[in-house]
């Protein structure tokens, strides 16, 4: 097995990760936002996976010296080259998950809006 793969294989694949970088293709995320978008993600996790994404160069953490002092998250270059990957995931999703009856599926959830492209 290729160790680049499985290494990729093993970030992407932890629990709520795949779910964070959606919500980060929109554009710059404030921590309690993702509460928001992931309503069942605890704080100590989302903690957790974002620092694992900002030690891989996929996240940057921005510190706005405000007074509260405002904390936002984005996607670097290297995160937002996972948007096809995402995409793919979506399209996949779409053609071969089923929801479960009575699910109550808003069609506009499974296309996140794109922020602004970023240098």
């Amino acid at each position: 097995m290729c160790p680049r793969y499985e290494r990729a294989a093993m970030l992407l694949g932890k629990k709520w990760t795949g779910l964070l970088l959606r919500v980060l293709l929109a554009g710059p995320t404030r921590f309690g936002a993702f509460g928001l978008q992931v309503p069942q993600l605890s704080d100590r996790v989302l903690s957790e996976r974002l620092k694992e994404l900002e030690a891989e160069g996929l996240v940057e953490r921005i510190v706005h010296p405000s007074k509260p002092v405002s904390v936002e998250y984005c996607l670097t270059a290297k995160g937002r080259d996972l948007a096809p990957v995402v995409d793919a995931i979506q399209e996949w999703a779409d053609r071969w998950v089923e929801l479960p009856p009575g699910s109550n599926h808003s069609p506009s959830a499974c296309r996140p809006p794109r922020g602004p492209a970023s240098p």
